[in-house]
């Protein structure tokens, strides 16, 4: 079908309120990893959804944060630069009725910028329906919001809901990406990405924080289409070295078991999967690092 409606639409919001699960639930695929931890998302990650005549690509953003670390300004800067020339900024916050230092930081971007803004109540299967009206009401004396939709990311509830608000804000125009597209990311760094999230979900504290993961093999095997893969593991600190290995290798395996399975599902074909842990002490705070590890400002 033909697109006749096109925009892009940002998904912000502190960190660990959802966003990552919104995006995937919006486009109806695992496009963004996820997990319990704050700050899973480091980078501006697109996820396309082409429904009917209408085209949005959702841009998906670290969740704005006290920076502590080099990676930490870049994450913020790339939250805060997001929504800089899009069509509309959908703002996720949890149902408590009070405005913290990062949606207000938020607000006033978007005031800043002057994006029209759903404000998108997230967790609401959470909460009793008569709770979320005092969430309503401060956050719409502080902004005028285009509209407020309470949803459930986990869910779904509210979900078609919030599509259809913000259908509204599509500007005329062609498709921004080819038919059947469904991220700007490229292979190499989705699979880095699931590798990182397995670590995230199965490392305590602040070992997994200090992780960066870079796939230094992708080789697609055409005679019985098997997909061999390197991915080299980064950590700050020897001894987290042993802990992400674990005894006897138990805790790589692991890691290595759970990735594979989600990048088989995520390529459609069998996945040979390596791993490898390497130390690189402070790499959050190395500019060159960052960059070498797809932190990048496109």
């Amino acid at each position: 079908m033909e697109i006749k409606k096109s925009g892009m639409i940002a998904v912000v919001g502190r960190p660990n309120v959802g966003k990552s699960t919104l995006t995937n639930a919006l486009v109806g695929e695992k496009i963004a990893i996820v997990t319990s931890k704050p700050q899973t998302t480091r980078n501006r990650i697109c996820a396309v959804l082409s429904r009917g005549e209408r085209q949005f690509v959702f841009l998906d953003t670290p969740g704005l944060h006290k920076a502590r670390t080099r990676l930490g300004d870049y994450m913020v800067k790339v939250a805060r630069d997001s929504m800089a020339g899009v069509d509309a900024a959908a703002l996720l916050v949890e149902p408590i009725p009070n405005i913290g230092a990062p949606e207000e930081a938020l607000i006033g971007r978007i005031g800043e910028l002057n994006v029209p803004a759903v404000l998108v109540i997230n967790k609401t299967d959470t909460v009793k329906k008569e709770d979320l009206l005092a969430v309503m009401q401060v956050y719409g004396a502080r902004h005028d919001f285009a509209a407020i939709v309470p949803i459930s990311a986990r869910t779904g509830e509210g979900v078609e809901e919030l599509l259809e608000v913000l259908g509204q804000f599509l500007p005329d125009g062609p498709r921004l990406f080819p038919e059947g597209m469904v991220t700007d990311q490229p292979e190499r760094q989705i699979c880095a990405e699931i590798v990182r999230e397995k670590l995230l979900l199965c490392l305590d504290k602040e070992i997994p924080h200090g992780t960066a993961v870079e796939i230094t093999r992708f080789v697609q095997r055409d005679a019985d289409d098997v997909i061999e893969l390197d991915a080299t593991i980064y950590c700050e600190k020897a001894s987290h070295k042993g802990i992400i290995i674990g005894k006897g290798g138990a805790m790589l395996k692991k890691i290595g078991a759970l990735a594979r399975r989600d990048v088989e599902a995520f390529m459609g074909a069998k996945v040979f999967l390596q791993t490898w842990v390497k130390v690189k002490e402070n790499w959050r705070d190395s500019d060159a690092l960052i960059r070498n590890f797809g932190y990048r400002d496109e």
